[in-house]
């Protein structure tokens, strides 16, 4: 498949393996555990008021849902090595900007880069603000178009790489 600066997301090494691992054990014994408790949820009678087999099929729709969503990052991810720290803003870095006159620091690139972490916001390169300021220097002032069409100005504060 061919990328495209739309569709693909960056992601480092160790993401693309952490991922791909998860992958594999939901795809191969997290199925077959999900499969057997159903089977067994099955087997106590009356599904209607089976609560227990409508929990692991729940639990199944969203272990597929999983599965779906780790094939489309893992077929779409530009996999490399951390962007060097020279100051311009590009997926896996950690960006400052000032804009509305605070400060704001997140992630550039896919959340799967912080592993879940919830301590620092991430903003995609493919959203309005990513797109905005992606390929920008520090010191640099870029604009980007919100979703209710306004035009926002920020300033490139700084630019690090990301470092779990």
């Amino acid at each position: 498949m061919t990328q495209t600066a739309s569709n693909a997301s960056y992601l480092t090494q160790e993401a693309f393996d952490r991922l791909q691992a998860e992958l594999r054990e939901l795809s191969g014994p997290g199925r077959v555990e999900i499969a057997k408790r159903i089977e067994a949820a099955r087997e106590e009678g009356d599904l209607k008021e089976n609560g227990g087999y409508h929990a692991a099929k729940e639990e199944q729709g969203k272990m597929e849902a999983r599965i779906r969503q780790l094939k489309q990052i893992l077929q779409d991810a530009v996999v490399g090595e951390a962007p060097p720290d020279d100051g311009v803003v590009e997926p896996g870095m950690v960006v400052t900007v000032e804009m509305f006159d605070e400060e704001e620091t997140f992630l550039l690139g896919s959340r799967e880069i912080a592993d879940g972490s919830d301590t620092i916001q991430v903003y995609s390169e493919q959203s309005p603000l990513g797109g905005g300021i992606n390929g920008k220097k520090v010191g640099e002032t870029a604009t980007y178009e919100a979703p209710n069409g306004k035009i926002i100005e920020v300033k490139i504060l700084s630019a690090k790489p990301y470092t779990p």
